[in-house]
């Protein structure tokens, strides 16, 4: 049976079934692989299932020319932690889970949008801080989000799936920022820049792949077209945001508020960013659904079991 490593704990029927196809360890952790767990990972086993967080870098690849571990199933679509081109250099292949979490962070998306434009966060705070003194016609006025436009940065399967729900369910006029052109078959306006798009739309969000590639794609000159009531909305990975510069824009009310599923270092998230009630704030759940984790899971089996079955692979980075 082939040896495969599992980096954190899964759901229990995706564990069940993976101890049935393989001969299988769980790290039971819930924080990312250390350096050296992942570069003894290489060498023990034939398989490995990383997750968000453990970082195949270069760096941990360096050591070795063929690892006995010839297969990174990825649980989750970003890949920005591992390092594509050193794992093919060293004979070792790459997987992903797509399809899966498109829906789930999705669904993510539209929850920061309504929580962000109709301040939910903070008025939940305000009721469980025992000072609420009650309705009154100008309390806690929001941004209208029915009828507004919204602006996609990244129109891949996540941010379609984005600009469906707040086309067809809100009414909402679409536009998009994309590195090629897309065929969509729902009106949607592809705009020639970040900032001619940050400026057009009263709801930006970001939905395009982590990586070097990405970073700080959104900055301070983004930031600084948006229109004053427009809120921003990220769901894709934190350091595609600089966020220092989100934190000096909100402190300096020039936005209408944020809503963010994902942060720069994370889990570390700024004592400034989270002292400031215009930016709701989650804990990466954007695929946090039983039933989404056991698909993803289900995918993960499905890569390794098609990789030592000397079969095409059905998720290939």
């Amino acid at each position: 049976m082939p040896k495969v490593l599992i980096s954190r704990r899964l759901p229990d029927s995706i564990l069940a079934a993976a101890e049935a196809m393989f001969d299988v360890e769980l790290r039971d952790k819930t924080t990312p692989m250390t350096p050296a767990e992942m570069r003894s990972a290489l060498a023990l086993y034939d398989g490995i299932m990383p997750s968000l967080g453990d970082q195949f870098s270069a760096e941990i690849f360096a050591e070795f020319g063929r690892p006995r571990c010839k297969i990174l199933a990825n649980f989750g679509v970003g890949i920005n932690h591992i390092d594509v081109d050193a794992a093919r250099a060293h004979g070792v292949k790459v997987t992903n889970t797509p399809g899966a979490v498109t829906d789930a962070t999705a669904d993510t998306a539209m929850t920061l949008i309504l929580m962000s434009a109709r301040r939910a966060a903070e008025g939940e705070r305000l009721v469980r801080s025992g000072a609420w003194e009650g309705w009154h016609p100008t309390q806690m006025l929001g941004l209208h989000v029915t009828g507004k436009t919204v602006g996609i940065v990244g129109m891949g399967r996540i941010g379609q799936a984005i600009a469906r729900r707040c086309h067809f369910g809100f009414g909402m006029e679409v536009r998009y920022f994309n590195r090629s052109p897309k065929t969509i078959d729902f009106p949607a306006r592809q705009m020639d820049s970040l900032t001619d798009l940050a400026a057009a739309v009263d709801i930006l969000v970001i939905a395009t792949p982590g990586g070097a590639e990405t970073r700080h794609l959104i900055g301070a000159k983004v930031l600084e077209a948006m229109q004053p009531h427009a809120h921003l909305v990220n769901i894709a990975r934190g350091d595609v945001v600089d966020e220092a510069a989100l934190i000096t824009t909100l402190q300096a009310r020039s936005i209408g508020g944020a809503g963010l599923d994902v942060y720069e270092f994370e889990p570390q998230v700024p004592p400034a960013l989270r002292q400031l009630d215009n930016v709701t704030l989650l804990p990466h759940l954007g695929t946090s659904t039983l039933e989404v984790r056991e698909a993803m899971g289900q995918l993960v089996l499905d890569n390794l079991a098609a990789h030592f079955a000397g079969e095409p692979l059905p998720n290939p980075v």
